[in-house]
C-alpha cells in the first residue's frame, strides 16, 4: 500500500468532494479515511489514500489535481504520507 495525503481547502461550493472523488475513483485511487468540515463558508478536506493501484505516477496526480482546484476555485495538495507525517511531527 502506497499512503497519500490529499487536502482541499477553499471557499465552500457545490460539488467539491464530488470533483475530487470523481477524479481519484477514474485513476483508481482509493479512499481509506477521509475529513471534511465547512466553517463559516470555509471548505476543508483531508483524505488518507492509497495509491498502489493508480494509474498514474503521483506527480501527474498531484499536478492533476492542482488543477481540477483552480477549476473550482479551491487550493488540493497531494503528497505521500511519509513526508507528510515527517513535515508535521512536532
Amino acid at each position: 500500500m502506497k499512503k497519500c495525503i490529499i487536502t482541499v481547502v477553499g471557499k465552500d461550493t457545490v460539488g467539491i468532494i464530488a470533483k475530487v472523488c470523481t477524479y481519484l475513483a477514474e485513476n483508481q485511487i482509493n479512499i481509506l479515511d477521509i475529513s471534511q468540515t465547512i466553517v463559516q463558508g470555509y471548505f476543508n478536506m483531508m483524505m488518507i489514500t492509497d495509491i498502489g493501484q493508480a494509474t498514474k505516477e503521483l506527480g501527474e496526480v498531484s499536478k492533476e489535481l492542482e488543477t481540477i482546484g483552480e477549476e473550482i476555485g479551491v487550493t488540493i495538495r497531494c503528497q505521500r504520507a511519509e513526508i507528510f507525517e515527517k513535515m508535521h511531527r512536532l
